[in-house]
């Protein structure tokens, strides 16, 4: 990668705000479980925060998406729950269950939680963002990424994954300054996560708020938007010219007042946003998305149909292309193959 600059980067200029006659495309978890060779490096790896802590093994997987199907963009591979690990939380992954943590639930509960622990934890990531940096095709980006406060924060509370949300939106309406405070460490920690990031050799960064969407206006704004906002300014202070992606999934008619509210460069679209609005979106600003994950998984005409609509509607403008969310990990790998064809010939005859 050394000497290449922006201009080498379709990525980059996309997300400058340049049209480009061939989309860049990356995909949300394009290293992973869908993939044999993540598959094989994940057995030998041990647990998945070892696979994320290794970091031979971190860039290996990292880099395998770009080499199988010469993606715009890597991707660091990590987790957004390595913020509150590094914290002090209790996290684990179990074999087809996800994520657990010890819960955190109350204001005393912060007290266990450090900011001063994350240089030192996270060193082993920020060797693998330098080691990928130093690997990735001359043309190819490399993406740093946190979890938005609100997500993690979703998280750490819930003790995991949750379908109603009740323990955390219990602590953040109940105590509200409690939980303010949880928020405002996260921030603090995500902050200085990212531009660590930049510093080793990430060229742009995504912000993952994947469960922006079950929060009302009121809270959305308070948890969601000024929480990121915070983040976006302070990553700035230091790198002005990193572009930073917000994926606020879920938001809905709330993403054009993200977008705004945040100053984040770029908008991740979810796959319920329709083509009108990703079009007004992008009006504004690059946007980057956002094909059903499940049009990939089917293949064939579903996702070669999908594929032209979304090209149609957004390759006249700054675009990425992208999913609307993580890729399946019951995808067959040709799919993928397939769908990078279709971008890169959509891009040929559209030059023709």
């Amino acid at each position: 990668m050394q000497g290449s600059t922006n201009a080498d980067k379709p990525l980059l200029q996309a997300l400058a705000g340049q049209q480009q006659t061939v989309p860049p495309i990356w995909l949300m978890r394009q290293a992973g479980r869908y993939l044999p060779e993540y598959r094989a490096v994940r057995q030998e790896a041990g647990s998945f925060l070892d696979l994320c802590y290794t970091p031979a093994a971190a860039t290996e997987v990292t880099l395998q998406p770009v080499r199988r199907f010469g993606m715009d963009a890597a991707i660091l591979f990590s987790d957004i729950l390595v913020v509150p690990h590094a914290l002090g939380q209790e996290v684990g992954f179990v074999e087809g269950e996800g994520p657990k943590l010890a819960p955190v639930r109350h204001a005393s509960d912060l007290a266990a939680l450090s900011v001063d622990r994350l240089a030192g934890h996270m060193a082993p990531v920020y060797e693998t963002v330098m080691r990928v940096a130093a690997d990735l095709p001359r043309d190819a980006a490399l993406i740093g990424f946190a979890g938005a406060p609100w997500t993690v924060a979703t998280y750490m509370v819930e003790g995991g994954t949750s379908r109603t949300f009740e323990r955390v939106r219990t602590f953040a309406l109940g105590d509200e300054a409690g939980f303010g405070a949880l928020i405002a460490l996260l921030v603090d920690a995500t902050t200085r996560y990212l531009i660590a990031q930049v510093d080793a050799g990430a060229e742009a960064l995504q912000l993952f708020d994947s469960w922006a969407g079950v929060l009302p206006e009121g809270q959305f704004n308070k948890w969601v938007i000024a929480p990121t906002a915070e983040i976006v300014r302070g990553v700035r202070a230091v790198h002005p010219e990193v572009p930073i992606i917000g994926f606020p999934r879920g938001a809905g008619a709330r993403y054009e007042g993200y977008a705004s509210a945040t100053g984040v460069t770029a908008l991740a679209l979810d796959e319920t946003v329709s083509l009108d609005e990703a079009v007004r979106l992008q009006a504004r600003r690059p946007v980057q998305g956002n094909l059903d994950p499940m049009a990939v998984l089917l293949g064939g005409r579903v996702m070669e149909e999908s594929v032209a609509a979304l090209l149609e509607a957004l390759a006249h403008g700054p675009y990425v292309f992208n999913l609307g969310h993580g890729i399946n990990k019951e995808t067959p790998p040709d799919h993928v193959e397939t769908l990078v064809g279709l971008i890169r010939d959509g891009g040929a005859n559209r030059r023709g």
